[in-house]
């Protein structure tokens, strides 16, 4: 990729933001975005396409061990500067030090001290005997018991579980190179490393309570070690018991990101060319993850699994139902049917004061995904026209099977169940931009056309179901 298409891609980016933001609140003047929501925005937008034009051209040709420190260490002291100085703004703001409208924050902490004193006094039983009778099952489990090691050792300092979140949103921008790089090549991972380490939502999460960090550093770190174990052949007992216990772990942050994980490596194996994976091996392995799987099934976990699927994944109008019982119109719009064909943009960006005052905060960050959405789609197209849909089927399957869950349960428009989807996203967007041709670009016009429309269209959405407009 040529630094000046990265370049024209950066002023595409802004541009288009700055232009949506000016005409929705011109529009809309009597509901427009507070100053600061505003410069929270563009602060984000510019932060990300600024820097990671800057920036590439800079690192792409250093030698690899040269650019994986630069990229960790620069991710990590902007992390780390971030989660330390947003301590500081919350508790200005709210004064609580948690982010706009905590609530599972507040009770992640306030759970978290209470375990870590019986933790200290030796109650090591009453934690887990706490976990399973005052929490909602498994999957809600993870963090708590995490944030209690924290505070046993570090004490309930806010600060420190963030830190540790920066560490981890740091090694997760080597992590993505390496998955990149060895999914589409060099290019690709050093760019979609470069991305990542300016991406906003994933520097912003390391200024909450909240446990979206930690299930995606272990997802995606689950998913570049399946892709090492088949790619270098590897077998031996580390290799093979590391993704599992990854994946494991990830069941006791949110249940459907381990079912994912499973489903993605079963795929990728099946798929993989008889280079990497011969057909005994394929049988082998393949026997080997359904055994992992049905331990898993006659677990707890497999049981909460049924719970959730029951309960959270099988009524596709719930958002639309949710909408209609808060008096709300277009309520017929939020079904999941209708929702659906947008999974890789959706949300959009909340650029009117009618919105959760988080979603205010991160909107410019909510934008740059909805921008790089096109090249992450137009990514599956090209794995196809350059036969690399084999190399793609991990990432795919894991990426595709995560956002048709999503999108078709409770969660379709909830800005942190999407989340975890990022960093793929970024991954396969830097593959698109990297093997971009001539009439990609004509496309992508007329993606930017359609953004534009859809932005305006969507907060005259959120005006007009409240009868704002």
């Amino acid at each position: 990729m040529s630094n000046k298409l990265l370049r024209n891609i950066s002023l595409f980016g802004i541009g288009l933001y700055l232009l949506a933001l000016v005409v929705i609140c011109v529009a809309f003047h009597s509901h427009a975005l507070q100053l600061k929501w505003m410069l929270w925005g563009i602060g984000e937008v510019l932060f990300f396409f600024v820097l990671t034009a800057v920036f590439y051209p800079r690192w792409k040709d250093d030698e690899t061990k040269k650019f994986k420190w630069k990229v960790f260490l620069v991710a990590f002291v902007i992390r780390g500067l971030y989660a330390f100085l947003m301590c500081y703004y919350y508790y200005w703001e709210t004064g609580v030090g948690f982010e706009y409208g905590a609530a599972d924050s507040l009770g992640y902490h306030a759970t978290a001290v209470h375990l870590s004193k019986a933790a200290r006094a030796g109650y090591i039983s009453y934690v887990f005997q706490y976990l399973h009778a005052y929490t909602m099952g498994w999957s809600d489990q993870g963090y708590p018991l995490w944030l209690t090691l924290l505070y046993t050792l570090f004490g309930p300092i806010w600060l420190v579980p963030r830190l540790f979140k920066a560490l981890m949103s740091a090694y997760l921008c080597v992590v993505a190179y390496k998955l990149g790089a060895r999914t589409f090549g060099e290019r690709t991972g050093r760019l979609a490393a470069v991305m990542m380490v300016f991406t906003p939502i994933l520097i912003q999460m390391c200024g909450t309570h909240l446990k979206e960090m930690e299930m995606i550093f272990l997802s995606i770190l689950a998913l570049e070690r399946m892709d090492y174990l088949i790619r270098s052949k590897r077998y031996t007992v580390w290799n093979i018991v590391f993704p599992i216990l990854l994946t494991g772990l990830t069941f006791g942050f949110r249940t459907i990101i381990g079912m994912c994980l499973i489903f993605a490596f079963l795929v990728f194996v099946v798929l993989s060319s008889k280079d990497l994976v011969g057909k005994k091996g394929k049988v082998i392995t393949v026997a080997a993850t359904l055994v992992v799987f049905l331990v898993f099934l006659f677990t707890p976990m497999g049981r909460e699994m049924k719970i959730i699927y029951r309960l959270k994944f099988s009524n596709m109008n719930y958002q639309s139902e949710q909408y209609a019982s808060k008096g709300l119109q277009h309520s017929e719009l939020a079904k999941s049917w209708v929702m659906a064909p947008g999974a890789f943009v959706l949300p959009l960006s909340p650029m009117v004061e009618e919105s959760p005052t988080h979603n205010k905060m991160i909107h410019g960050s909510t934008y740059v995904t909805n921008f790089l959405a096109f090249f992450a789609m137009l990514a599956i197209g090209i794995a196809f026209r350059q036969k690399k849909w084999r190399d793609f089927s991990l990432i795919g399957a894991y990426e595709l099977s995560y956002l048709a869950i999503i999108m078709f349960s409770f969660a379709a428009n909830s800005e942190r169940y999407h989340e975890p989807a990022v960093p793929l996203i970024m991954i396969m967007a830097a593959y698109a931009m990297t093997h971009l041709r001539h009439k990609n670009l004509k496309i992508f016009y007329v993606y930017c056309g359609l953004l534009f429309v859809a932005l305006v269209v969507w907060n005259w959405l959120k005006l007009s179901a409240r009868g704002l407009v």
